[in-house]
């Protein structure tokens, strides 16, 4: 059986990683360089960064892969390297986990494009199909266990995405990035996601990244309210808010409100659970500990989330209340994951 669909089975709550960004930045990557080319040129950071997740509990954890598309390459001349540097990627990630004491799963981290589909960009569906599929093939190569389609914010590639692994004989998950408006920069809004998700195949699905941990918990409560019991939701925040001090970017989240955190996405409805930007392996270990020592209860209320977590914006108010009907303005954004 496919170690993502084992895992699965055997477990009611999947803690997985952090942030690959933060912690490569903090082994010596720099400001604006791509990271995937330490898959081949710095390996044993790559796989120290994926064994200190393991360490810390990870029951899965994302390949170095996130910018691993042709479009996302071309910006740093590597658009000719996809295959080698997605399966390195793999190839790492699956050497960790399979030396780990228990079961460990790989997820193939795939992002977007960076660019947007016509008629908003220039990118036509079928260029994105390309792009991903040569990405998706290189990661199945490497051992994947797992697609996982994440940081997306239009339907419209998220579907291109998915038409290009149909042929990799892999699971899929996808996550979304909803804003404080509660929505992706597209407009799309959790429960779209939730919606349509039948129809997308996927093996889960939820958001990761946005704002803060109290605006993603309000996108997983407006999921799981839209969706059948026993969907794989899937709860990825980052770990706090973003500051400048003495010239790098500190996330705002301690440990404590972390656990915090993954306590409320269990009662949310969320299965997979993790940390995205800002989160490190100590922040891991906290959630490690608060997920296995917590009884799932009743989902929270807006109150609960803003007393233990933080302030949402209106936008993620408006969300979990079940008002979607906020309107938000198209942007574009090159973004990565930190």
């Amino acid at each position: 059986m496919n170690n993502f669909l084992k895992i699965l089975e055997e477990k009611s709550h999947i803690l997985a990683d952090g942030a690959t960004g933060t912690n490569l930045f903090a082994m010596g990557l720099e400001t604006g360089d791509p990271p995937e080319p330490w898959n081949i040129e710095y390996q044993d950071r790559i796989r120290s960064l994926h064994q200190g997740f393991v360490d810390a509990g990870s029951d899965l954890f994302l390949t170095n892969s996130f910018g691993g598309t042709s479009y996302r390459l071309k910006l740093h001349n590597l658009e000719d390297r996809v295959f080698e540097l997605n399966k390195a990627a793999a190839t790492i990630a699956r050497e960790v986990a399979d030396h780990a004491d228990r079961l460990v799963v790989v997820a193939g981290s795939m992002g977007p494009t960076g660019e947007m589909i016509e008629p908003h960009g220039l990118m036509t569906p079928s260029e994105a199909t390309d792009a991903f599929k040569a990405q998706a093939e290189g990661l199945a190569e490497g051992g994947a266990d797992v697609l996982w389609l994440e940081t997306m914010y239009s339907m419209e590639e998220l579907e291109a995405a998915l038409e290009a692994v149909k042929g990799v004989g892999l699971p899929v998950c996808a996550t979304m990035s909803f804003d404080t408006a509660g929505k992706t920069m597209m407009g799309v809004t959790p429960s779209n996601l939730a919606k349509r998700s039948k129809d997308l195949n996927l093996a889960g699905f939820g958001a990761n990244c946005g704002i803060g941990a109290p605006d993603l918990l309000a996108t997983i409560n407006d999921i799981f309210k839209n969706v059948e019991p026993n969907t794989v939701v899937i709860s990825k925040a980052n770990c706090g808010i973003p500051e400048f001090v003495d010239g790098d970017i500190v996330y705002s989240g301690t440990e404590e409100l972390m656990s915090e955190y993954v306590q409320i996405a269990m009662n949310s409805g969320a299965k997979i659970i993790g940390g995205c930007c800002g989160t490190t392996f100590d922040h891991v270990r906290a959630m490690r500990k608060a997920m296995d020592e917590h009884v799932v209860s009743f989902p929270p209320t807006l109150e609960e989330i803003e007393q233990k977590i933080g302030v949402m914006s209106e936008g993620s108010k408006s969300i979990f209340k079940g008002d979607d009907s906020r309107p938000t303005k198209a942007r574009r954004s090159r973004r990565i994951r930190a």
